[in-house]
């Protein structure tokens, strides 16, 4: 019996960096991310191309310092840089657990990343590949959930998924109760 062919073809998943904190109070639960990847590569396994965007609130707030007189491109440009942390270590996990994976990134960043190319992204997607987002826009003022939307349109992507903040892919919402149960993406 042949599996069903899925839903979706190509979806875009954008997770907040919080998603990544797991128990931590800063920065990379090893066992939240792990997690992740193993969900992520499960959907990428089942015949779904998967483009993902993490935001960086996890490793970088800039409100705080901006409201303190950090000037705002400033601050918004260290948030692009935490998104490019983000998606490395999700490349990290995803390698670990036996994806394909790759970072591209709207800075140039060619010692760590690729820099985003739509039709190289959609090549890398169409090979089965997992596709991580980093960089944001590569513009100040614009959210990650903005360069979600923006990423899902240009790779054609049939869904874009945006978890309740905080949540991963995870219920109920893990800074509340740090007991997430799992939920299939």
């Amino acid at each position: 019996m042949t599996e069903p062919a899925p839903k979706y073809r190509r979806i875009l998943l954008k997770l907040s960096g919080e998603a990544l904190l797991g128990d931590a109070d800063y920065g990379i639960d090893p066992d939240m991310i792990k997690r992740i990847a193993r969900e992520v590569m499960a959907a990428s396994d089942s015949g779904v191309e998967v483009g993902l965007v993490i935001g960086g609130g996890n490793i970088f707030r800039g409100a705080g310092l901006q409201a303190a007189g950090m000037d705002r491109v400033t601050g918004d440009h260290m948030g692009m840089l935490a998104t490019v942390m983000n998606a490395l270590a999700m490349q990290d996990a995803l390698e670990k657990v036996g994806a394909y994976a790759r970072v591209m990134s709207a800075l140039k960043i060619n010692e760590v990343c690729e820099d985003f190319i739509r039709r190289r992204a959609v090549r890398h997607l169409e090979k089965g590949r997992i596709v991580i987002f980093a960089a944001g826009t590569g513009n100040p003022f614009f959210t990650t959930d903005s360069a979600a939307a923006l990423r899902a349109v240009e790779i054609g992507a049939d869904l874009l998924l945006k978890p309740p903040r905080s949540t991963a892919c995870t219920t109920p919402t893990p800074r509340r109760t740090r007991t997430p149960s799992a939920s299939p993406i």
